[in-house]
């Protein structure tokens, strides 16, 4: 038998495999459902610190107000967005559109533009839109 060099995990982006597009978004869905798992979790939290009233609600509302709160509330909201429309493209690829690489790319990189532009647009209204 022939000892061949070869990889041993189909992982090993820089090492064997080029870097894609399509890889960093792979990965940052995987990122992004990690990321909303654990703000489901910081939610429950909030809503039994509404429920409990008081002390436990000013804490709560205290922690997200915070710097580090702020940025983890952006950061789920990233997340969020950017899972969504991922899923949507997934969805259109399930339905058989989409598979040629260009298309690919070009929805990619649609994908990676609207996440930033709605993230922006939500908290633009949470920050200044409201009355």
């Amino acid at each position: 038998m022939a000892n061949r060099e070869r990889p041993l995990s189909p992982f090993m982006l820089g090492q064997t495999y080029r870097f894609q597009l399509t890889s960093l978004l792979s990965i940052l869905f995987r990122i992004a459902g990690i990321g909303i798992t654990v703000g489901a979790f910081v939610f429950a939290w909030w809503l039994l610190a509404v429920a409990q009233g008081g002390d436990a609600y000013e804490r709560a509302a205290a922690c997200l107000a915070s710097p580090v709160g702020m940025v983890a509330l952006f950061l789920f909201s990233l997340g969020m967005v950017y899972h969504l429309l991922a899923g949507i493209r997934h969805l259109l690829w399930d339905a058989g559109w989409g598979f040629e690489l260009p298309e690919v790319y070009r929805s990619g990189y649609a994908v990676v533009v609207l996440t930033v532009v709605l993230t922006a647009a939500i908290w633009f209204v949470v920050l200044w839109g409201g009355a």
